[in-house]
């Protein structure tokens, strides 16, 4: 591809970043040009994400040299950034949840910004890009999706002139990762620079003119996406396709090949929830409407739907979060544990992925192997009171090995790991206790395709085993590929149970791999489907 006249909005020449036990970025260059969609791709913990906190000043490099429009720049902190026009929207957060939505955009605009000012301007991308938010709404009360909308908002509200972008579409409902497009299309068409960081090589394709591809913290290759396909660009990234080797089932002994906790023969509940119905809560509420389901062993139930309908106070009404549940509404393993708490829970084998893995499921501070004993409650990694560390350091690397968790090791910190690879680590520690229960929200949240595929048919040999799994998610592809049955939920309601092969479009010549556009018609077909069941409502 022909490179534009003048110099690039930014170029990176030699950037290298070290940690102890690990080099993030060695020796890395690229360059992305005005009006330009540059994509970066790689596995887990390539580099990616620490070599655009370099560009946004969030941490600086030990060597090499950041040229802004030509000129040789040391972006020593965010604030510097962002006075050239860098903004940067994080795949993990950076915002305060005590603060509602306005407050949280007030922070990256100008001191003295009128509150009245930035809810119009809320209300006006709203209506413009289907980036729909309640400025008033404190962030402790938003679920996942809508979090990444306020990140991708605050980031569009600085009218930057390079925009970077970290896996946004991870959480995102198809509509409004739609919206983002277009919009992103109309930033390029107006100047603007953008460097999209995605997994989803379908987008990186779609949207990217040009690409760099890292492994192990250097650019491995360079390609224009529109001339590859997702198996070439796969490729690229592992030395070979995602799934061979990577995605298959754990072999027999390992962290990967759990064996849940037995119960009653043939077909039987494991989870029950009866017409519980809750009002909105104070933490990521929503209220709740009369909501049963079962969940037996050996299946996996996956619930569709659009954050914020209620998703979030359901899996807190089932782990144990929040407590104004009644005793008989909630079943476990033939247990009414309705008004128990989460320990109770876990002792009769339930395990949980939160969709918040780093406030929720993890301590950033804490190493892996403390992270570790925050969930296992095995009594042989204790002896009198005293935390067996030998055995705990043993178990953590065996999950870092089993789910391939790119670390230092089991006295890392949890800070220290990439966002998919933090990922890997809280679905590993969690298959690792042998649950009879597991419940997933966003199970696969920024985890490339590898990890991806490796956290599903594990989910599925656990199905096998015995286990039931409850997988919340918004990507309908997930669902579809690994749930025997598919509910929706909205307002607070859950459909009747969907089959998911009623919600896959029929015809000849469909792909294995299906884009955006054929996600975003899935949904809506699903949609249709749950509709016509509840005869215009869900029930």
């Amino acid at each position: 591809m022909a490179e534009p006249g003048g110099p690039p909005r930014l170029a990176l020449a030699g950037i290298s970043r070290r940690y102890p036990g690990v080099v993030a970025n060695d020796g890395v260059s690229l360059a992305v040009w005005p009006g330009e969609i540059h994509g970066l791709i790689g596995e887990n913990g390539a580099g990616k994400s620490t070599l655009m906190r370099i560009v946004c000043g969030a941490t600086q490099p030990d060597a090499g040299t950041i040229f802004w429009e030509g000129r040789p720049r040391r972006l020593a902190s965010p604030a510097v950034a962002r006075t050239l026009g860098i903004a940067m929207a994080f795949q993990h957060f950076a915002q305060f949840e005590s603060l509602t939505v306005a407050e949280n955009l007030a922070l990256a605009l100008p001191a003295g910004t009128a509150r009245a000012s930035i809810a119009a301007r809320v209300e006006a991308f709203g209506s413009r890009h289907g980036l729909v938010l309640d400025p008033d709404a404190p962030l402790h009360r938003l679920a996942a999706g809508q979090r990444q909308v306020v990140e991708i908002l605050r980031a569009l509200l600085q009218a930057p002139r390079l925009l970077i972008l970290d896996e946004p579409t991870s959480v995102l409902p198809a509509a409004v990762a739609e919206a983002l497009f277009a919009t992103l299309g109309q930033l390029a068409a107006d100047g603007v620079s953008i460097l999209y960081l995605s997994h989803r090589l379908d987008e990186i394709r779609r949207l990217c003119s040009r690409a760099t591809v890292m492994r192990a913290g250097r650019v491995l290759a360079r390609c224009e996406p529109a001339r590859e396909t997702v198996a070439s660009l796969s490729r690229l990234m592992f030395g070979g396709e995602a799934g061979d080797g990577a995605g298959t089932e754990a072999a027999p002994g390992t962290a990967t090949a759990p064996n849940p906790r037995s119960t009653a023969p043939g077909p039987s509940p494991v989870l029950e929830v009866r017409a519980l119905s809750l009002e909105a809560g104070e933490r990521r509420g929503g209220a709740l409407d009369a909501v049963s389901l079962t969940v037996d062993r050996g299946q996996i139930l996956g619930i569709a739907g659009v954050a914020g309908n209620g998703q979030a106070a359901l899996l807190a009404a089932i782990v144990g979060e929040d407590r104004r549940v009644a005793r008989e509404a909630i079943w476990i393993n033939g247990r009414a544990v309705g008004d128990a708490g989460v320990e109770a829970r876990r002792r009769l084998g339930l395990a949980y992925v939160p969709e918040d893995r780093v406030g929720a499921a993890t301590v950033a501070d804490f190493s892996l192997e403390r992270n570790l004993l925050l969930t296992h409650d095995d009594p042989a990694l204790f002896c009198a009171g005293l935390i067996r560390r030998r055995l705990a350091r043993r178990r953590t690397a065996a999950i870092l090995a089993a789910f391939d968790v790119r670390a230092a090791g089991p006295t890392a910190a949890a800070r220290s790991l990439s966002g998919g690879n933090l990922q890997k680590f809280v679905v590993g520690r969690e298959l690792a206790r042998s649950p009879s229960l597991v419940i997933l929200a966003q199970p696969t949240w920024g985890v490339d395709l590898a990890a991806a595929t490796r956290i599903r048919s594990t989910l599925k040999a656990l199905s096998r085993a015995g286990a039931a799994v409850l997988v919340v998610s918004e990507d309908l592809e997930e669902l579809l590929a690994m749930a025997d049955v598919i509910r929706v939920m909205k307002g607070g309601r859950l459909t009747p149970p969907i089959e998911p092969d009623s919600a896959r479009e029929e015809g000849p010549g469909r792909q294995d791999r299906p884009n955006r556009r054929d996600r975003l018609d899935r949904l809506h077909r699903l949609d249709r489907l749950a509709r016509e069941v509840t005869g215009g409502g869900a029930s």
